[in-house]
């Protein structure tokens, strides 16, 4: 096919579908070229100074819901669509409310800042600068919502572009420069989210004008308080394990997990960008009670994320080999069930859209909780008994409960809200999900036989290209289906 044969496909496709395209290559963009630097980090940085860093960004994680009340997430995006009309007032209010809440908390550190520091083992400019970092965070996030919603997308992949190159090459430069090393690579996140992000909040005032809106402030807050335990507990399953493995192993075997969870993370990139274009179109789907178009789309992409991770687990060997030097070994053992975990990480996101639609938030936070509280329990007896890496068993088996336990919320709320039917089908989600269960383990179990791992390796290889017509068609009934909005 020639070049101008596929410049013209493209241009003749939905506006939707390049959205699509293009919010993929956005967040791999945003977060893909810090995974493809870790190699440079890893090498630049001791394991200690990387597990410290990665628990900085364990309590960035944790402060951001606390301060900024996750505004930029659910009650944004579906707000967006539900006050069509006045978008531009709706995202400058609840920015204002976000400024505002975290001048609040800066003011709180200030006078209080020696017990938050011994709280959190954080420097004074460490913590200045992650209360920084909430703000710009923010600031990007209200304003990429509006983007996606819009389907606009050259401005967003611009920015993510400079922004996502511009901080790894300023951190490098500041460690190299540094000997508190794990500072400088957070000032140098800093200062370029500053430059950055900061006309954005200019920007989006200047479009709205308003800070102040007591409908929509208090909108928000009745939406989105009962939520904060949610994503707090959201990001407790993903971070708690690295407090607890610096607190009861050592700050060495934080930094091998740290990498063996961010390699794993990696095709969270994909769940997210999946996530954050489909997030319109599934409210809107809801919406105009269409849920059964939510099924096709949805077995397509759980099969498309079980895909790649199961690239991950396959050749998590290698990838810690080109990431790491020797001393960061260990962490392929980490790799598969924090791998898996990714897939029920995203299957939970499907499940919950209708508790978020028809506001029934307060399951959404109990469930949430449970699998939190579950984590830590089962990391405070497992990481004793068997050292860091059962964290990771811990963290898949936490991810399958809170998978399981939405799913079957969601089915209550369509028996009330949907007229009984159901957008997804029990037998294909279990099918999907234990499929790649088994075949995760599988591959796991092979990593000390190399042969035995490389000829199954071949065999999916062959099988791939024997039926690649049959993968080419769920590729394109996808493009199709996001297409038709």
């Amino acid at each position: 096919m020639k070049v101008r044969d596929i410049i013209n496909k493209y241009k003749n496709l939905p506006v939707q579908a390049r959205a699509l395209f293009w919010f993929l290559i956005c967040s791999f963009l945003q977060k893909g070229i810090s995974v493809i630097t870790t190699p440079i980090f890893t090498r630049i940085m001791s394991p200690s100074e990387y597990g410290s860093f990665g628990a900085f960004n364990s309590w960035f994680n944790i402060l951001t819901i606390v301060i900024s009340m996750s505004l930029f997430q659910g009650v944004h995006v579906q707000g967006l669509v539900k006050y069509e009309e006045k978008r531009a007032v709706f995202s400058s209010s609840l920015l204002g409310l976000v400024t505002t809440s975290i001048f609040i908390w800066t003011v709180v550190y200030a006078l209080f800042h020696e017990f938050w520091n011994s709280l959190l083992n954080l420097t004074t400019v460490q913590m200045s600068a992650l209360l920084v970092m909430i703000w710009t965070f923010s600031v990007f996030n209200f304003w990429a919502n509006e983007q996606r919603v819009k389907y606009s997308y050259k401005m967003l992949v611009a920015v993510t572009l400079i922004v996502s190159l511009a901080k790894p090459a300023l951190e490098i430069i500041l460690i190299l420069s540094s000997d508190d090393k794990v500072t400088a690579r957070i000032l140098g996140i800093v200062i370029v989210e500053l430059i950055g992000y900061s006309w954005m909040f200019v920007y989006q005032m200047k479009k709205g004008k308003k800070f102040f809106s007591k409908y929509f402030w208090k909108y928000a807050l009745f939406f989105n308080l009962p939520l904060i335990p949610h994503y707090l507990s959201q990001v407790v399953l993903n971070s708690a394990d690295r407090i607890m493995i610096k607190n009861m192993v050592g700050t060495d075997e934080t930094g091998i997990y740290n990498l063996a969870y961010s390699l794993a993370l990696i095709m969270t990139l994909f769940n997210t960008a999946l996530l954050q274009t489909l997030n319109p179109w599934m409210y809107e789907r809801i919406k105009k009670h269409e849920d059964k178009q939510m099924a096709k789309i949805a077995y397509t992409s759980l099969i498309a994320i079980a895909l790649m991770n199961i690239l991950i687990i396959v050749f998590a060997p290698e990838i810690v080999a080109i990431f790491a030097p020797k001393a960061y070994y260990e962490a392929i053992w980490v790799i598969p069930p924090v791998a898996m975990s990714v897939f029920f990480m995203f299957s939970y996101d499907l499940f919950a859209k209708h508790a978020f639609y028809y506001e029934k938030t307060i399951f959404v936070m109990i469930v949430s909780v449970i699998a939190a509280v579950l984590n830590i329990v089962l990391n405070f007896f497992f990481i004793d008994l068997f050292g860091y890496r059962a964290a990771g068993y811990t963290t898949l088996i936490c991810f399958i409960i809170y998978a399981v336990l939405h799913y079957l919320y969601m089915r209550k709320v369509c028996r009330q809200y949907c007229s009984g039917e159901y957008p997804y089908d029990t037998k294909i989600i279990l099918a999907i999900a234990t499929v790649f269960i088994i075949i995760g383990f599988m591959f796991l179990a092979t990593y000390n036989y190399q042969i035995i791992r490389y000829s199954i390796i071949a065999l999916m290889m062959i099988m791939m290209i024997l039926f690649r017509k049959r993968i080419i068609n769920v590729v394109k009934q996808f493009a199709e289906l996001r297409g038709n909005k």
